[in-house]
C-alpha cells in the first residue's frame, strides 16, 4: 500500500492490509501443494466490518445409486437410493424417472435424510419399461447423478422368458409366458437377442397373438451367428394397445457352436497295474465340460470308457488289472458347455500285461568240477513257454545257453569241461505263454576247475590264547578230493607224524602278511594275512600232523590237521586285527591216480576272525 504524506492510517485499513495478505499466502501454498481436501464439516471465516473471507473443505463430489427392484413394480412401489459423503455429508437425494427413450425426466421426491426411499404409484403410469435415477448433493455443493436403472411398471402383466442353458448350440428353443395377463384378451410376442452389453437388438421370431393364458415358444437357430456372449430378451404387448411393452429381464447366453480340441497323451508300454490316462482338451468358448478317456481291444471290439473327468488336470488313475493280457487303443473325447463333442487320434499298440512269473536258479556252489547239475525254479500265471539256463564269463555279459528246458523239472547236467577253466556267471530266463521273459538272480562268479585236486578250504581252530599262535591252536587244510598222503610227506600214510611248523614274517613291505608251512612237506603255505611274528623273523613250533578222509559237499575229501605243540625258535606276537587266511597249495601233491593239485589259491571261508 501507498501512503500519501499526512494521511493517517486507520485500524481498518490496517485489518483490510492483513487480509490481503494472509489471502495472497493462501493461494501460494495452493499454488505449491496443490487443492487439498479434509474430511472435517467445517467453515473458516474471518471478517471486518467490510470484508469477510471463508474457505471451504470438501472438495469431492458425493457417490449415489439406485437399488434394483427385484422384481416389476405393481401398485405403491418404494424406490431406494444409497448415498453418501464422507466429508460435508448428503444435503438431498432427488429420485427422477423417465418412460425409455423419453428426452426429459420426472421429479419422484426429494428427502434430505437416510434412508433414501421415495413411494411411487405406478398406477398412474401405463406398464411399460421406465428408466430410474437418483442425484446426491452434498452441503458443499458438489453433486452427483447415478447411473440409471432399467424397471417394468407391471400392474396389468409381465413377461418372463424362461431359463436358458449356459451355453448353447445349433436351434434352442426359446420359450416366454404371460402372467397376470387378461385372459380374455390376446397379447403379441418377439424374441430379440444383442451381442452382449452392445444393446443392438435383433429379431428372433415370435407369437403375432397369444391368449392371456398361453405361452410362446419359437425355435433360435444360432448356427448363422459367431460363437460368443449374446444377451436374450422378450417383448410383449397387449395386441388392442400395442404402446403398452413389457421387456423380460436380461438372460445371458454362450453360442458356441465350434468343437473343441482333444489330444490324448500316450499312456506308454507295457502298462501294469494301476496306470495314469491322461488327456490335453482346449474350448475357446463356452469351455470344456467333460473328457471321457476309452479304450479298445486292437483286435477290435466296442470302446469302452475307463473314466470320466470334469475338472482339470484332465487325467484319472485306472486299474489295468481286470484286462486280458494283450494290446489296446487309447482316445480321448472332449465335450464342452455346448455339447459339441471332439475324439483325438488315437493311440495304438499298448501292452497290458498284468501276468506274474519268477524264476530263481539253485546255487550249485562255489566251484564246479566235471559234470555240475543245474535246477531252476519257475512260475508264470500266463503258463511257461520255456527255461533257459545260461553262463557267460564273469562280468561279461556275453551269455551262452546250457540248455533250453519246455517243462518241468527245469533242470540239466552242465560238463564244465567243455568250457576253459575260470570264473564263471549263470542265469535261467523264463519265457512265459505270451513271449515275456522273466530273468533270474545272477549266481556270480562261480569258478570252474577242472583240475583233479585242488584247494577248498582253509580255517584255523584256536586252542591256546586268543589272538596269538601257541599250543593247542591248529590248522585246518581241506582238499577237494582224496590226496595220496606220500605225496604230502615221503612215505606218510596219513597217521598221526611229528613235524616242524613255522611262521616266517611276510617282509618289510607286506609285514602283515606272515606265512605259515610245514618244511619238508607239500602243503604250500598259508597266508595268515596277520602281523605275528617281528621283522624278518621266523618262529618254529613242533606239531603234529593228520590226515583223513571225510565226506564234504557230497564228495569224498581228504582233511590235513595240524596241530602245534609248544614254541621251539624264536616269538610271536598278539594279533587284534580279523582277516580271511589264504591258502596256496602245492601242485606237488597228488590225488590217488598220481594227478597233480592245481595251484589256486582257495579263501577261507565264513566270516572274519582272528584265526588264532
Amino acid at each position: 500500500m501507498t501512503r500519501t504524506k499526512g494521511t493517517p492510517v486507520t485500524g481498518a485499513a490496517l485489518r483490510n492490509v492483513a487480509l490481503a495478505a494472509l489471502a495472497a499466502l493462501l493461494l501460494a501454498v495452493f499454488a505449491l501443494n496443490g487443492l487439498q481436501t479434509s474430511s472435517a464439516a467445517f467453515m473458516s471465516q474471518s471478517a471486518n466490518a467490510t470484508n469477510t473471507a471463508s474457505a471451504a473443505v470438501d472438495w469431492t463430489p458425493p457417490t449415489v445409486g439406485i437399488v434394483t427392484p427385484g422384481a416389476p413394480l405393481r401398485g405403491s412401489a418404494t424406490i431406494a437410493a444409497d448415498a453418501a459423503d464422507a466429508e460435508t455429508g448428503i444435503a438431498s437425494v432427488v429420485v427422477q424417472w423417465q418412460s425409455v427413450g423419453a428426452a426429459s425426466w420426472t421429479t419422484l421426491c426429494s428427502t434430505a435424510s437416510a434412508p433414501y426411499r421415495c413411494s411411487w404409484d405406478t398406477l398412474s403410469a401405463a406398464d411399460g419399461a421406465y428408466d430410474v435415477r437418483a442425484i446426491a448433493t452434498d452441503k458443499a455443493g458438489y453433486a452427483t447423478t447415478s447411473a440409471p436403472v432399467r424397471v417394468t411398471v407391471a400392474n396389468a402383466f409381465t413377461v418372463v422368458l424362461a431359463d436358458l442353458d449356459e451355453a448353447v448350440r445349433g436351434t434352442t428353443p426359446l420359450t416366454a409366458t404371460l402372467t397376470d395377463a387378461d385372459p380374455r384378451a390376446t397379447y403379441g410376442v418377439r424374441f430379440e437377442y444383442s451381442v452382449a452389453d452392445a444393446n443392438s437388438w435383433k429379431s428372433v421370431a415370435g407369437c403375432a397373438s397369444i391368449a392371456g393364458s398361453a405361452s410362446c415358444t419359437v425355435n433360435w437357430a444360432t448356427t448363422s451367428l459367431a460363437s460368443g456372449d449374446y444377451d436374450v430378451r422378450v417383448v410383449a404387448w397387449p395386441t388392442a394397445r400395442p404402446t403398452v411393452v413389457m421387456i423380460s429381464e436380461l438372460s445371458s447366453v454362450t453360442i458356441d457352436n465350434v468343437a473343441p480340441t482333444a489330444t490324448m497323451t500316450d499312456p506308454g508300454s507295457v502298462l501294469t497295474g494301476t496306470v495314469t490316462l491322461a488327456a490335453t482338451p482346449a474350448d475357446a468358448h463356452s469351455g470344456v465340460a467333460s473328457v471321457a478317456i476309452q479304450y479298445q481291444p486292437s483286435a477290435g471290439g466296442a470302446w469302452t470308457t475307463a473314466c470320466t473327468i470334469v475338472d482339470e488336470p484332465w487325467s484319472c488313475r485306472f486299474n489295468t488289472v481286470p484286462l486280458p493280457y494283450g494290446r489296446y487303443s487309447f482316445r480321448a473325447i472332449a465335450t464342452d458347455l455346448a455339447g459339441n463333442s471332439t475324439t483325438s487320434a488315437t493311440i495304438t499298440g499298448r501292452l497290458v500285461d498284468n501276468t506274474v512269473s519268477s524264476i530263481s536258479l539253485d546255487d550249485p556252489g562255489a566251484f564246479l568240477t566235471g559234470t555240475v547239475q543245474l535246477t531252476a525254479t519257475a512260475n508264470a500265471s500266463a503258463g511257461i513257454s520255456s527255461v533257459a539256463i545260461q553262463y557267460s564269463p564273469a562280468g561279461s555279459g556275453k551269455w551262452s545257453p546250457v540248455c533250453t528246458l519246455a517243462a518241468a523239472p527245469y533242470g540239466c547236467a552242465w560238463d564244465t569241461k567243455t568250457v576253459a577253466d575260470g570264473s564263471y556267471d549263470l542265469r535261467a530266463v523264463l519265457t512265459d505263454s505270451h513271449g515275456k521273459q522273466t530273468t533270474s538272480a545272477v549266481l556270480a562268479a562261480r569258478r570252474v576247475d577242472n583240475a583233479p585236486l585242488r584247494g577248498a578250504d582253509v580255517q584255523a581252530v584256536n586252542g591256546g590264547k586268543a589272538g596269538v599262535i601257541d599250543a593247542g591252536d591248529m590248522l585246518v587244510l581241506t582238499y577237494s578230493g582224496r590226496v595220496n598222503p606220500a605225496s604230502i610227506a615221503s612215505g606218510w600214510d596219513g597217521s598221526a607224524r611229528a613235524i616242524t611248523a613255522r611262521v616266517r614274517d611276510g617282509g618289510i613291505t607286506s609285514g602283515s602278511n606272515d606265512l605259515f608251512d610245514v618244511p619238508n612237506t607239500n602243503l604250500g603255505s598259508v597266508n595268515l594275512r596277520g602281523n605275528h611274528v617281528g621283522l624278518w623273523t621266523t618262529a618254529q613250533f613242533s606239531a603234529t600232523m593228520t590226515a583223513t578222509t571225510e565226506t564234504i559237499n557230497g564228495v569224498p575229501s581228504t582233511v590235513v590237521r595240524v596241530a602245534l605243540g609248544g614254541l621251539t625258535s624264536g616269538s610271536v606276537r598278539t594279533v587284534t586285527t580279523t582277516a580271511a587266511m589264504i591258502w596256496t597249495p602245492s601242485a606237488n601233491a597228488t590225488d590217488l591216480v598220481g594227478q597233480r593239485c592245481a595251484a589256486t589259491p582257495v579263501t577261507e571261508s565264513g566270516p572274519l576272525d582272528k584265526d588264532f
